[in-house]
């Protein structure tokens, strides 16, 4: 490779958690990038019925361009993505480096590196690094001027704080406003008997509805953010500032970051328990749907259970569930972490630190043999 300076493209889509992962393993790269924003179209599924790449799947006029010069390294994630990489690669000659986080729909052979993690069940081999969480760049010294930002508007409002971080639906699990009620009901009985305060941020993935729900129950002193309010989102700011987190189990991104400030974090249960779920009338909407048909149906390495991730958080003591049962256990232990309190756990040996620095490492590898 001489001297020449290495190219690298990240593609990014509409999914915040999947460019989080991108932008954070280019940034530990360390080698500059450049952002390429795709659309996809509605019909982008069909893209990958056909065995040559194609860029039919995406609108190319509201796409970043694509022209050489050809990367050395592409960094996707997400089946929309896909198509695109592949494309590319075959743009540059083959000489192109495809890497992949997540899980893949194209044969796994065809990637050179893919990042992966617990909820989907790809094979030990070659070219997959396994990670036991989503990748992430935040670190509490890069928060600290967000944090600044946000503390004057905590002020007023009592210790503990608890920040509530809520995605939305996602495969089987679907958020609806029964769920937001009983866990703004939960999160407001464990601010209680702490004697703090919730710090509630949503996101795009919220269904209004839920929002909504969880809101009307937090009948204790609280700071909200409701996704498209038009406010400055506070959720970095809370990842520096909280005292405890509650987060919803099926947003990867959200408890990787929260379980990495090393403060105690508690898992809001979004599946629904023993029930059949052909009982339920939300497990007919579209996505949860289509996601039973393809774990059904679907080849082995096409599933994924999210609940993996949860239950390997929860057994390696980084995690609780959020239940009644342990609300006054868990308040308890708040006030006397506010009363004593101790230095942040998270650095340089942090999980999350230390397998982002060894993905990054792995894609160096690819062009070092090059």
């Amino acid at each position: 490779m001489g001297e020449r300076q290495l190219i690298v493209w990240c593609l990014l889509g509409k999914k915040a958690g999947d460019n989080t992962q991108v932008r954070a393993l280019a940034t530990e790269l360390d080698l500059g990038s450049v952002e390429k924003f795709i659309t996809a179209r509605p019909w982008e599924l069909l893209s990958h019925l056909g065995t040559e790449p194609t860029l039919m799947g995406i609108d190319r006029r509201q796409s970043s361009d694509l022209q050489a010069p050809w990367p050395d390294i592409v960094i996707s994630a997400g089946r929309r993505n896909e198509p695109v990489a592949q494309w590319i690669r075959q743009q540059s000659g083959g000489l192109t480096r495809l890497v992949h986080i997540g899980r893949p729909w194209a044969p796994l052979s065809s990637w050179d590196l893919i990042v992966t993690t617990p909820q989907y069940f790809l094979p030990q081999q070659g070219n997959i690094l396994h990670n036991s969480l989503p990748l992430h760049h935040v670190s509490l010294e890069g928060l600290k001027n967000v944090e600044k930002q946000l503390r004057p508007q905590l002020a007023n409002l009592p210790r503990p704080w608890l920040a509530v971080l809520v995605g939305g639906d996602s495969g089987r699990f679907v958020m609806t406003g029964e769920k937001g009620r009983r866990l703004g009901s939960l999160a407001a009985d464990l601010a209680t008997a702490a004697g703090g305060s919730v710090l509630f941020t949503d996101s795009a993935r919220t269904p209004r509805s839920a929002g909504d729900a969880l809101q009307a129950q937090l009948n204790v002193p609280n700071l909200c953010y409701r996704w498209g309010s038009g406010d400055d989102n506070p959720y970095r700011g809370l990842l520096a500032l909280a005292d405890a987190f509650v987060v919803t189990g099926e947003s990867m991104s959200m408890l990787g970051e929260a379980v990495d400030t090393g403060r105690p974090l508690y898992i809001f249960d979004v599946g629904d328990g023993a029930a059949h779920w052909w009982t339920l009338p939300h497990s007919y909407r579209y996505k949860p749907l289509s996601h039973r048909v393809a774990m059904r149906f679907g080849p082995a390495r096409m599933r994924r259970d999210i609940g993996n991730i949860q239950n390997t958080l929860v057994r390696d003591g980084g995690a609780r569930w959020l239940e009644p049962s342990m609300i006054h256990a868990a308040a308890d232990s708040l006030r006397a972490a506010i009363a004593s309190p101790s230095a942040p756990s998270q650095g340089s040996g942090s999980v999350a630190h230390n397998e982002l620095k060894r993905a990054a490492q792995a894609v160096r590898q690819l062009v070092i043999t090059r």
